[in-house]
């Protein structure tokens, strides 16, 4: 297609958000005419996001910079479904008071992204148990369930790909799609919302409701997703050895959080720039193109727009200087991650590679060990020599604290309580 000429649709395609689209000319042709109304559904799995969401959550940004309304779409009734995409093996199913608790924390991560309000442009967040909970089997199935085809759902990859592997595919996660496509329905009826976006592995469930509007209401809505994010090693987004990197503080911190990103691989500098943070372009050229040691100023300036945008200013300010403090002065920084021990416990001493794994600076007791074997451990700066070394009161630095290291980067502090 010729150049498109919507705002919106011209940085997020530059800035590398897309990957699909239902119709890009007539959703170029839509929002040419004035301002949007669209929505990316998230279920209420965990009590928050984690990186590998960023993605979506940046997207909804940009379409309210752009002078759009979006919506947040609690899965408050597909939680209790399960979204077969990209899964080998059934969810978990959780009951109401589980994901009642789930939803108020990605609330709280959202409030951090968007403006939420009445206005026209401000954000509204929705709960689809507010409908799917009050359907009728019958009458549902009667209604909407006639205008899908089984053998083309057996099609998209949410189901084919479980199917191929030979993993059982419940009864229940076939209906997911059938819900989806119905919110599609519900969100346009009620807030006038012509747009789904959402990740590549949604594209059957986005179409899916772009058909039944338009079979059932004689509506044309679009769909659009993004392309799946991984890092330069090909690993998933958002995953490091010791786990998830979550978004709310309480499960990671804000300087653990500027740590990820200050430690991407040197290729995804220029396209990490560009997903995750709202610099120009013309900085972003500036800044991929730096080489060697001067590539890590860049990624500071990633890892700093990134916590600012999830965690405000004075905490990306803070984990700046803790790096700082930390690396290239070989202190003891603020606000590096700590964790609390019983004196009486240190007292009678704690196995390094223990205390590596409680610290969450390893995924388990035996990666800690192997870490240690490889000169990687240390203790307050100095190599950890013997696997069965203690740690205990005397290690105690002048601040009160033992200061661990797995390797140079990414370090955490043990405190007596």
């Amino acid at each position: 297609m010729t150049e498109v000429r919507s705002e919106f649709l011209r940085e997020i395609t530059r800035r590398g958000f897309v990957h699909q689209c239902t119709d890009l000319e007539g959703l170029d042709a839509l929002l040419a005419e004035g301002p949007l109304t669209a929505y990316i559904g998230f279920d209420c799995t965990a009590d928050s996001l984690h990186v590998g969401s960023l993605v979506s959550i940046m997207l909804l940004r940009w379409w309210q910079r752009m002078g759009n309304r979006p919506i947040v779409l609690m899965g408050g009734g597909t939680t209790k479904i399960g979204d077969p995409s990209g899964r080998d093996e059934t969810r978990q199913l959780l009951d109401d008071a589980r994901i009642a608790r789930n939803m108020a924390g990605i609330k709280r991560v959202f409030t951090k992204f968007l403006r939420f309000g009445d206005g026209p442009g401000d954000a509204l967040m929705v709960n689809n148990a507010e409908w799917l909970d009050e359907l009728k089997y019958i009458p549902f199935l009667r209604e909407y369930g006639r205008h899908f085809s089984v053998n083309r759902m057996l099609t998209f990859d949410s189901v084919k790909l479980r199917l191929e592997r030979e993993q059982p595919l419940s009864f229940l996660e076939f209906n997911y799609m059938v819900l989806q496509a119905y919110d599609f329905l519900e969100l346009s009826r009620r807030n006038a919302c012509r747009l789904q976006m959402g990740g590549s592995d949604q594209w059957g469930n986005i179409v899916c409701g772009v058909e039944l509007a338009r079979r059932v209401d004689h509506t044309t809505l679009y769909g659009l997703t993004t392309p799946l994010i991984t890092t330069a090693s090909g690993a998933k987004m958002g995953k490091t050895a010791t786990g998830a990197v979550w978004l709310s503080e309480e499960r990671v911190s804000p300087y653990e959080y500027w740590q990820y990103w200050r430690n991407v691989d040197d290729a995804d500098v220029g396209r990490f720039l560009r997903l995750f943070t709202e610099l120009p372009e013309d900085e972003i050229r500036r800044l991929e193109a730096l080489k060697d040691a001067e590539i890590n100023e860049a990624k500071k300036i990633l890892a700093n727009e990134a916590t600012r945008l999830c965690h405000g200013e004075a905490a990306a300010r803070a984990a700046a200087e803790t790096a700082r403090t930390t690396f290239e002065k070989g202190g003891i920084g603020a606000e590096l991650p700590t964790i609390e021990v019983p004196r009486a416990r240190l007292e009678a001493g704690i196995p390094a590679y223990e205390l590596l794994h409680m610290a969450g600076l390893t995924a388990s007791n035996g990666e800690a060990r192997r870490l240690i074997r490889g000169g990687g451990g240390r203790i307050n700066d100095v190599v950890i020599t013997d696997e069965s070394r203690l740690v205990t009161p005397s290690d105690l630095t002048d601040k009160g604290v033992v200061k661990l290291s797995a390797g140079r980067k990414r370090h955490a502090l043990v405190r007596p309580a």
